[in-house]
């Protein structure tokens, strides 16, 4: 008989644990969740305080008899979830299961899987926090009751497959609004007066700054017009310099990760989607075998919206930096949480050994896990460094024009002073050298130019982007950003393009109704304010069925209004002034699977249907070209490009007694490098994310996530691939190759 019993979530993790413990000590797992709401039903009896009707789904049953049987024979049973709500919920869940008596069942908690962190759990156990156990079980409630109530009503009005939900319709929303203040945008030209001066034969870029003593805003020259009567007047410039200002600039570490500015830097630096990065950081956590190491976690909890680092951390960095210079080892930084709602006193993301660098790591972890590991690292570590100082010039040049207006011409430049915290941490510092120069000296003109601009649209959100807008707005918990993005993603509310968030018709047409009919429920405020409602229950200063109860009567009853209220037609069909040309009836623009087209209201007697131009408006089909290519099936109809729901493809001009059809191949102009035969093509995933193969699949299985450029890298002899930043780099992970880019990437 084992003297005690420690119960986690993952094999993985219990591996990691049993290693820092006794024969005395049986470790297991429960793998995850052992019991959860029903799938077939809603599983809520809101009749009785919307008590929860929990099963055990059949996948778990085997589990849970072996978990029961292994408590039994325990004299002590620790519950070792994750010390947040998720994790506390779980405990109680395997609490109730098992049955066994209370003074037997003890709770603990670590930050971090190494052995101290468990011994000193072992120590000091506790007992079931039922505050954050109701906290997630009100969650688990209210986002049942939305997606089981909201989600019918959308298959019903609109299409079926659909789905709604508390914190999903809120970020669909988000996307939806950029994208509208995208469509809406009208471009303003703008021009600028630029160029380049010298001094003893140094160059150096100049930009006009003022106009007699008044300093020029963006749209004062608004256009070529206006633009070439300053150029004109500065034809036989000679600049002096008026003055030159020095003076030194300091840049602060940022703070250690939290859950949220994780995946934004992971997504930003990385091009890690919130997903990826959080399975990533779960393994990181859990613990990995380096080299002959036993397996120990490589980095603390990373659920967290705390910035709070163990004393035992600062000591060992204080440390490690030393090393690196005592000019980088001055002292502890303490930081402050910003982020709405932050609870549970957890630390932030950081290494749980200093010691175990990114190089140490590296060999031994597969490379995605090693490039995360690498960015935790030196994020923690950095920020415990200090500030970067800059020198930082500049210098105005003033020119008196052929029309006696004085034009001060500015010319900026730095330099890293003590590169401070970026020596780990690097951050986007480009130096510019400007030569020694004092007031009264001649420059001379090397060119002066107008240029034109255009002011851009917002930019679309990328996942980074969209993480950081939720918890700015209090939307959701660190544990729900990454499930939120895959989820909108997978319902096709939204599809990644060039690493940024497009709506698809249906967020549009979905958003509009539930902002029409049920504006609480897409509220930002709103859902912020049920938010701080859970946190309150966490903190016990709530009660959570009135909670349920004060969102829950009200979104019913204008759920049963809306359900007669509403008419399918009104909301998937847009009336035009077309008439088909096969029956005379008029034509609507109707909402199917795969976006808009142009249907006939003789349906079912006509089946006449017409796409719709990219722009929306309604468009004649495109005439089927030929290609001169026999069809490979029948050997007698023509291959034609056509358009279907799912874009342009090639089918035989026989149909519909030939049915053959061949995908367009969107090519990039590549050779295949492994198989030499093929063409390197465009692609998507089944989520809707770009890649990049042999159009031989699946004889050759060559693929990259970035497009290549052509060239082949002159260090490994792999292909270049367009990179962030306007760069260009080598597609062997390997290999660290990059260069500039010399032409913007091809359009898409």
């Amino acid at each position: 008989m084992s003297k005690a019993l420690v119960i986690v979530e993952s094999p993985t993790k219990a591996k990691t644990i049993s290693r820092f413990l006794g024969k005395n000590f049986r470790v297991e797992s429960s793998f995850g969740h052992v019991r959860d709401l029903p799938k077939s039903k809603m599983g809520i009896d809101v009749e009785h305080d919307f008590a929860p009707q929990y099963v055990v789904p059949k996948d778990n049953q085997k589990t849970v008899t072996a978990l029961k049987a292994a408590a039994k024979k325990a004299e002590t049973i620790y519950f070792a979830t994750d010390e947040d709500r998720e994790g506390e919920a779980i405990s109680w869940h395997l609490a109730e299961l098992l049955g066994q008596p209370e003074d037997k069942v003890k709770r603990i908690t670590f930050h971090e899987i190494t052995e101290t962190a468990i011994k000193e759990a072992l120590e000091h156990p506790r007992g079931l926090d039922i505050r954050l156990v109701d906290a997630q079980q009100a969650r688990r409630i209210l986002d049942r009751l939305v997606g089981f109530e909201l989600s019918p009503f959308l298959w019903k009005k609109v299409r079926y497959g659909l789905s709604a939900g508390r914190v999903q319709s809120v970020a669909v929303r988000i996307i939806v609004e950029r994208e509208r203040e995208i469509q809406a945008f009208k471009a303003q030209e703008y021009w600028t007066i630029e160029g380049v001066f010298a001094k003893s034969g140094a160059e150096f870029p100049v930009k006009l700054h003022k106009v007699d003593g008044k300093s020029l805003e963006k749209f004062d020259v608004p256009n070529e017009a206006a633009a070439k009567i300053i150029t004109d007047a500065l034809a036989a410039a000679k600049p002096v310099v008026a003055s030159v200002e020095r003076k030194s600039v300091r840049r602060s570490p940022p703070p250690p990760f939290t859950t949220s500015t994780l995946q934004q830097d992971a997504n930003r630096r990385l091009g890690f989607s919130a997903r990826k990065t959080m399975t990533l950081a779960q393994k990181l956590y859990e613990g990995l075998e380096l080299g002959g190491r036993e397996s120990t976690g490589l980095i603390t909890y990373m659920r967290t919206d705390s910035v709070n680092l163990s004393q035992k951390f600062l000591t060992e960095t204080q440390a490690h930096l030393k090393a690196l210079g005592e000019q980088y080892a001055t002292g502890t930084r303490a930081y402050k949480t910003k982020s709405k709602g932050a609870q549970e006193a957890h630390e932030a993301i950081r290494p749980t050994e200093v010691s175990v660098t990114p190089e140490e790591a590296k060999p031994h972890i597969e490379p995605d896990m090693a490039k995360l590991y690498d960015l935790i690292w030196r994020r923690a570590v950095a920020s415990q460094m200090p500030d970067a100082e800059l020198d930082a010039t500049t210098l105005d040049s003033d020119v008196t024009g052929e029309d006696k207006k004085t034009y001060t011409m500015r010319a900026t430049g730095q330099t890293v002073k003590f590169d401070g915290f970026t020596k780990l941490y690097p951050d986007a510092v480009t130096e510019t050298l400007l030569p020694e120069t004092k007031a009264g000296d001649a420059l001379n003109v090397v060119k002066i130019e107008p240029l034109q601009h255009f002011t851009e649209p917002p930019a679309r959100y990328s996942e980074a982007g969209i993480v950081k807008a939720l918890e700015e707005h209090g939307i959701g918990r660190p544990s729900t950003y990454a499930p939120t993005i895959a989820t909108i993603v997978e319902r096709g509310y939204v599809i990644r393009d060039e690493r940024r968030l497009k709506p698809t018709d249906t967020a549009f047409l979905v958003n509009d109704l539930l902002v029409k009919h049920f504006p609480d429920i897409v509220n930002i405020e709103f859902t912020a304010k049920l938010e701080e409602g859970l946190d309150d229950v966490a903190e016990g200063k709530q009660e959570w069925v009135p909670l349920l109860r004060d969102f829950y009567e009200p979104f019913k009853k204008n759920l049963v209004a809306k359900e007669k209220e509403v008419n399918k037609k009104d909301i998937t069909e847009t009336a035009t002034d077309i008439v088909c040309e096969k029956c005379g009836k008029p034509m609507v623009i109707k909402f199917g699977r795969f976006g808009k087209f142009l249907a006939c209201t003789g349906y079912p007697e006509c089946r006449n249907t017409k796409p719709l131009k990219e722009d929306g408006t309604p468009g004649e089909r495109p005439k089927e070209e030929g290609t001169g290519e026999k069809c490979p099936e029948c050997k007698e109809g023509e291959l034609v490009r056509k358009v279907g729901r799912f874009g342009p493809f090639l089918g035989c001009s026989r149909y519909p007694d030939c049915k053959y059809i061949k995908n367009i191949e969107k090519k990039t102009g590549v050779t295949c490098p492994e198989c030499g035969k093929g063409d390197i093509i465009e692609k998507r995933s089944k989520r809707g994310k770009v890649f990049y193969s042999c159009n031989r699949y699946p004889e050759c299985k060559f693929a990259l996530w970035s497009k290549p450029t052509g060239e082949k890298c002159p260090e490994s002899g792999d292909l270049l691939v367009f990179a962030k930043g306007g760069t260009v780099a080598c597609s062997n992970k390997t290999c660290k190759y990059t260069k500039e880019a010399e032409a913007k990437q091809p359009a898409e």
